[in-house]
C-alpha cells in the first residue's frame, strides 16, 4: 500500500463526496491523465499556487492505493526534489479506484 495525495477543487471535492469517498471522479476532455502526487508538500504547494488564485478555495486529499496496481507506473519528477507524481491514463482511472484502500481523506483546506 502507497499513500499518495492530490489536490482539487471544489467541483472534485464534490464529486469525490458524492463517491462516498471511495473514487475520484473522471477526468474531463482535456485532462488526458491524472496525476497523484507522491508527498503532501507538493500537493499543498499546487493547491496554494494554482487551485486557490484559480477557484478561491483549493483542497489536499490523501488516500491509499495498492502499491501493485502502480507497479506498472514510472514515478514522474516534474521540477524541484519534491515534484513527484504518478501519470495515470484517463482511460485506466476508473481501475485505479477499484484499487483504493479504505476512503479518500480530507487533509487540507486553503482560501
Amino acid at each position: 500500500m502507497i499513500t499518495l495525495y492530490r489536490p482539487v477543487n471544489q467541483a472534485e471535492l464534490d464529486l469525490i463526496e458524492q463517491s462516498g469517498w471511495a473514487a475520484f471522479p473522471p477526468r474531463l476532455p482535456e485532462q488526458p491523465i491524472f496525476y497523484p502526487v507522491t508527498n503532501e508538500e507538493y500537493a499543498v504547494q499546487i493547491t496554494e499556487q494554482w487551485n486557490v488564485p484559480a477557484y478561491g478555495i483549493g483542497y489536499v486529499v490523501e488516500f491509499d492505493l495498492e502499491t501493485e496496481f502502480l507497479s506498472k507506473y514510472d514515478i514522474q519528477n516534474v521540477g524541484g526534489k519534491i515534484h513527484d507524481e504518478y501519470w495515470i491514463p484517463a482511460n485506466e482511472l476508473e481501475e485505479m479506484n477499484k484499487k483504493i484502500i479504505g476512503k479518500i481523506r480530507l487533509t487540507k483546506t486553503f482560501k
